[in-house]
């Protein structure tokens, strides 16, 4: 089965370039130029990826990918983008953004960065076969199969990326993880995302997971380091 993706581009030449590029790489393709009807597209119709320009009429990029991570939605997303402030592409890609193209770009290194991130959603939606599927922690109960997270009663809703975190720290418990083996394992080698990424994300897991966020119980720090499973914690 093709891939569908999705394109979010307002500027008429781009959007219709990048579209001829990917239907002759054998994608099945959409172009729309609004970021509302963009929006819309996403929620109905989940495209396999999509190519998302940052200024958009209507909702901007900024607004359509914090939109849908919030709903939980978590088709992958590379950015388009005119801007090179350093800013800007953290931004986007803490809001959940997979990677991102600055303009202007080579239709060509376009189509790879697709390709890679492509195969990087799949790999990590497989997950990781070995050991354990379920994991129960004091209140919290993970099932990696079906990547499911309760605290208690309470259904938690994570982020693909946000589960790939907790998945990691859970499968190494007990070990410090580096924030550079954070990014290389779940963001990729070849996307550009800062530190301060890593620790955006984990701030936000652990506002959904730990009863007191301020006083971690289960994701500790390690000073100028990463951080850890508390190993001290008795796992079934």
């Amino acid at each position: 089965m093709r891939r569908r993706i999705l394109i979010i581009e307002d500027e008429p030449g781009i959007g219709m370039a990048v579209k001829d590029e990917l239907q002759f790489e054998g994608f099945e393709v959409q172009l729309l130029e609004n970021g509302s009807e963009g929006f819309e597209a996403i929620l109905q119709e989940r495209p396999d990826l999509v190519v998302l320009d940052l200024m958009l009429p209507g909702k901007n990029g900024f607004e359509i990918c914090s939109e849908i991570r919030r709903r939980g939605i978590e088709t992958p997303v590379v950015m388009l983008t005119a801007r090179t402030q350093e800013a800007d592409r953290v931004r986007g890609l803490d809001l959940g953004a997979d990677d991102y193209v600055v303009k202007p770009f080579s239709l060509t290194e376009l189509v790879a960065r697709i390709r890679a991130v492509l195969r990087r959603y799949d790999r990590n939606s497989v997950g990781m076969p070995e050991g354990s599927q379920t994991f129960q922690v004091g209140q919290l109960s993970v099932d990696l199969k079906r990547q499911t997270v309760f605290r208690g009663e309470e259904d938690i809703n994570l982020t693909r990326k946000e589960f790939q975190l907790l998945e990691l720290l859970l499968r190494r418990r007990g070990e410090v993880i580096s924030r550079d083996e954070f990014l290389d394992a779940i963001w990729g080698e070849d996307v550009y995302v800062t530190h301060r990424t890593i620790d955006t994300h984990m701030a936000t897991l652990r506002k959904k997971i730990e009863d007191d966020p301020a006083h971690p119980v289960y994701i500790l720090s390690v000073r100028s380091v990463g951080y850890r499973f508390n190993e001290n914690l008795t796992v079934s």
